[in-house]
């Protein structure tokens, strides 16, 4: 029976009469949503299907635990359960579950069990992975980890594609920014509205700000004596929220959204001249720290100081040399400056060890595309259904259509009993195409993934400074520097790709790691370091 959280227990309910098996595992299963567990079909396959696994395999299930609940993030209840159990028991060493997405679709999760050093039986997938798997299979198996990921993230797109969609039809289409509430309007769709309490007090705050008379921090205090302050909890607003209500173009009554600017449909609280004058005050504040934000750097928030621990920040000198150093937040520190293209060199030379030939990388995509072949079966299941819902809806609509037309029913009990239906199969069909455009791109996005890990360290130094992040942010972890050396640590499942590759790592300084730190860190590429200009 399922408990409050959505989730339900069945204890020990296949254990086996034969108390002399040495083989003891847990079972787990897993749906998404409360709507598919009711329709009674994926749980008691799956349970049904690991059972019979159990039997045909001399496995005693000791244990079963069913989640209705998103692998998308760590922390489902029964899963979390699960894991204590084995933590607590050490002669129960497997899980049976049906297939990898089954069990996770997070990497956190997928490390947690990992760690356990368990062996995960995934029954639909003839698969077996523990701590004496060949590298290749685990590599593998990590990768199914990354695209089922990568399927959960092709989901929550199609409400980005909806967000989009509102946003160039000129209605905000997010939570309304301070200053503004979330309505409905006459036709009853979602917009934002002034507050008619904050309104008056955001704008007092821009006319302050454009005086260039006071400091962020002076404004911000300004604003809450004013009693400018946070909706829910009623707090006097912070620094940050100042910055970005100073910064957003929103108030002007049009405003950015991916990359892109609307007019919007919204009632400005400020004036697009008054709004331009803000933003040349806190440039004009700004000017004597050169340093720009963030993502304008490539390598900024990936490495911490190896002496210390600080952050390594980036800042341009001349207005056109990049140079990373040691923040230096809680000390002194002897850390040099460095280049900007020395990183790019000691950065590509690292990822050089993350090479596949010809042959291996077949491998794998051709086990890719036999991987995705349950997938592909369970989606043409989940697309005749669909397609059977939508038929039968358009029957109703027909037949009442016709029930109206020939006078059967009045107009307004058919106007009122078809909008659901339509509906209905708006959202259905809409089910269907968003089910063949992830079908399409579920192999070539892991195909394009393995390309990526590949060839990342080809031209990397050419590359735009949110490519070279967005790889560094894939593959790697736990990035230092220090004494003019790089180090850093593969993520899984890349840390395996090195013993896969046939390629040379004569770029590589092959010199152990440091003593008592993790085996697979990557140790420092030997190239000389630079010093402070």
């Amino acid at each position: 029976m399922a408990s409050p959280r959505g989730t339900t227990r069945a204890r020990g309910a296949s254990r086996r009469p034969d108390a002399r098996s040495h083989k003891k595992a847990v079972l787990y299963a897993r749906v998404s949503t409360a709507e598919q567990e009711r329709e009674g079909f994926s749980i008691p396959a799956q349970l049904k299907l690991l059972r019979e696994y159990a039997l045909t395999h001399d496995i005693q299930i000791v244990e079963e635990y069913v989640d209705v609940e998103t692998a998308k993030r760590a922390g489902r209840s029964e899963f979390g359960a699960m894991v204590a159990y084995l933590r607590r028991h050490s002669t129960v060493r497997g899980i049976l579950v049906e297939k990898t997405d089954r069990l996770y679709r997070n990497l956190k999760d997928w490390v947690t069990l990992d760690e356990l050093g368990v062996d995960i039986h995934l029954a639909k997938e003839g698969t077996v992975l523990s701590e004496e798997s060949r590298s290749s299979e685990k590599f593998m198996h990590g990768i199914k980890v990354l695209m089922a990921k990568n399927y959960i993230d092709n989901l929550s797109e199609e409400a980005r594609k909806g967000m989009n969609e509102k946003a160039s039809q000129g209605y905000w289409p997010s939570l309304a920014p301070l200053g503004y509430l979330n309505v409905k309007n006459e036709a009853g769709r979602k917009v934002i509205a002034l507050d008619p309490e904050r309104a008056p007090l955001v704008k007092r705050v821009f006319e302050l700000a454009a005086s260039g008379d006071f400091s962020l921090k002076d404004l911000a205090a300004k604003g809450a004596a004013m009693g400018l302050r946070y909706r829910r909890s009623g707090k006097p607003i912070g620094l940050s929220t100042l910055i970005y209500v100073l910064r957003n173009r929103l108030y002007t009554g049009s405003y950015e959204w991916n990359d892109k600017i609307y007019k919007g449909l919204h009632e400005p609280i400020v004036t697009p001249e008054l709004w331009e004058i803000v933003q040349n005050v806190i440039d004009g504040r700004a000017q004597a720290n050169l340093r720009a934000s963030p993502k304008d750097f490539a390598y900024s928030g990936l490495m911490t100081c190896r002496h210390c621990g600080c952050a390594i920040v980036a800042e341009i000198k001349k207005q056109k040399y990049i140079y990373y150093h040691c923040s230096r937040f809680k000390q002194k520190c002897p850390e040099p400056y460095i280049r900007q293209e020395v990183l790019d060199e000691r950065f590509e030379a690292l990822l050089g060890r993350l090479q596949l030939d010809d042959e291996v990388f077949g491998l794998l995509r051709d086990a890719l595309k036999e991987s995705h072949a349950d997938e592909k079966a369970e989606r043409e299941e989940t697309r005749s259904r669909l397609l059977h819902e939508a038929d039968e809806l358009q029957k109703r609509l027909d037949i009442i259509y016709l029930d109206k037309v020939e006078s059967r029913i009045s107009a307004e009990y058919h106007d009122r009993i078809v909008r659901p239906w339509r509906e209905q199969r708006a959202r259905v069909i809409r089910d269907l195409e968003h089910l063949n455009s992830v079908d399409e791109a579920y192999v070539d996005d892991a195909v394009a993934l393995l390309e990526l890990v590949t060839n990342a360290h080809k031209g990397f130094g050419a590359m735009p400074s949110k490519h070279k992040r967005r790889a560094l942010n894939l593959l790697l972890s736990n990035c230092t520097w220090g004494d003019g050396e790089l180090y850093a640590q593969f993520r899984q499942p890349f840390g395996m790709l090195e013993k896969l590759s046939t390629a040379s790592t004569a770029q590589i300084n092959q010199s152990p790691p440091v003593s008592g730190e993790n085996p697979d860190l990557v140790t420092p590429t030997g190239l000389e370091p630079v010093f402070s200009p």
